[in-house]
């Protein structure tokens, strides 16, 4: 397994939910492996048939999937065969779905390729192209160039506690 950077070495303890994010998915592997499970891969072989990682770190990965909660891990046997594990996406692992779709978004704009894309995210029902978007917590939609990152104190930090500097 690759090492950790310093950076991320104490990732599922920070603050910021971005970093323990990447705590969780922590390399190009993870994002392919939940690529390939909204598509319906399920078992070991179908995830190492499809993308060509090497066993350990297949391993490792999904581990570390089903470890943060991202992927379930349950046991089934084919006939005549010992048993072997599935896995499916946790409600954590569909939550991530809108992220796929705004690195895919991302990477058309960003990214192009001559090549055209084998995968689409697409409403059911309609078939209709589905794109990720902002909206605020009352459900208006906000242009990008309007949202913006903030810094805030943390909630037990106040100007006026004794200790405190401004």
């Amino acid at each position: 397994m690759a090492a950790r950077s310093q950076a991320l070495a104490g990732a599922l303890d920070d603050a910021c939910a971005i970093t323990r994010s990447l705590g969780v998915l922590t390399d190009s592997w993870s994002f392919l492996l939940l690529r390939e499970a909204f598509l319906g891969r399920r078992t070991f072989a179908e995830f190492h048939e499809r993308l060509g990682i090497a066993t350990d770190v297949l391993s490792a990965r999904l581990g570390s999937l089903v470890e943060h909660g991202v992927l379930e891990r349950t046991p089934y046997r084919a006939p005549g065969q010992r048993t072997r594990h599935a896995y499916t996406l946790t409600p954590a692992g569909e939550d991530l779905k809108p992220v796929l779709i705004a690195l895919q978004q991302w990477a058309e704009e960003h990214v192009p390729s001559a090549k055209s894309l084998h995968v689409l995210p697409l409403a059911r029902g309609s078939g209709r192209r589905v794109r990720v978007s902002l909206v605020d917590e009352d459900g208006v939609f906000v242009d990008q160039a309007d949202a913006e990152f903030v810094r805030v104190a943390p909630p037990d930090h106040r100007a006026d506690a004794p200790g405190a500097r401004s």
